[in-house]
Order: C-alpha cells, then structure tokens, then sequence
C-alpha cells in the first residue's frame, strides 16, 4: 500500500479552462505585487492562484492563474503595469489547470506534501507551479492531464 495513503486529507478541488501569466525579472521592491494585482482587480479580473519568489538575480516573479476567456484581458492590463513595475517580460502559458488538496492543520502533518508531488510525478504529471497554505496544497498542470491528476490523488490519499 502506498505511504500516502494512511494520511487523510478532506478533498480535492480542481478549476481547469485557466491561463498562467508570470510578470518576470521585475526588481523586487515594495509595491510590485500591488500595482500588478490592484490593475487586474480594478478592470475585473479574478486571480485564482499567485505565487512569488525571489530568483537568484534578486529578481522577481510573480506568477499567477486567471481564467482562459480573462488571459487576452490581464495581458493587456499588463504591458502599462510591466513598464511601471520595471518587468523585464510578461508570459503566459494557456490550457492550465490547478488541482488542490486541502484539509485540517496540514502545517503540522508532514510528508503531505511530498505525497502529493510523488502521486503526480509517478504519472508523468509535470507541475508548471506550487502554491501552499495551511490548509491547502495547489499544483498548476496542463489541462489535459487533469482528470488523471484527480484519480493519482485518489488513488494516493484516504479520502472522506
């Protein structure tokens, strides 16, 4: 029996149909973020998943997923806010698909994680992007590997 499967976790979730936009090498100072999200935010476009990292240049990269139909929209709003923030590029890269899980105090249950990565590895399911909270691990794939993504998960954790 796989390891995974003695952790429980309380379900997955999954949103397909998304782009994943990243505003690349932009010097890292306050307020970067702001002006990227407040544009999107302001003109209605909603962000589903966001992360940042610092890249070994003291650059950042922001990358985040938004609807397919909004990605022609956000790219737009971007070319304005890339000059502002001082982006050395905007990218995207469409047909995307996030899939979570999520559950009680994943902080202090370790090898969740892990798990999740290896269940998707171990079906030769690439991950673009991760994102974590307390309660939730994210993964952005390709959108046509989403289904079997769903079934490795379930096939790893114990599920309500």
């Amino acid at each position: 029996m796989d390891k995974g499967k003695n952790i429980k976790i309380g379900g997955i979730m999954q949103s397909a149909d998304l782009g994943m936009v990243g505003v690349m090498s932009t010097p890292d100072r306050p307020g970067v973020a702001s002006s990227i999200m407040d544009s999107l935010g302001q003109h209605g476009v909603n962000v589903e998943f966001i992360v940042q990292c610092i890249d070994l240049n003291n650059l950042s990269n922001i990358v985040f997923c938004v609807k397919e139909a909004a990605v022609d929209h956000a790219l737009a709003l971007l070319e304005e806010v890339r000059k502002e923030v001082g982006a050395q590029r905007v990218i995207v890269t469409r047909d995307v698909a996030i899939v979570s899980i999520f559950g009680p105090d994943f902080r202090q249950r370790p090898g969740i994680a892990g798990a999740m990565f290896k269940s998707l590895a171990d079906q030769g399911i690439n991950i673009m992007s991760i994102s974590t909270s307390i309660s939730t691990v994210s993964c952005v794939i390709e959108s046509d590997r989403l289904a079997k993504a769903v079934q490795a998960i379930r096939d790893t954790f114990e599920l309500p």
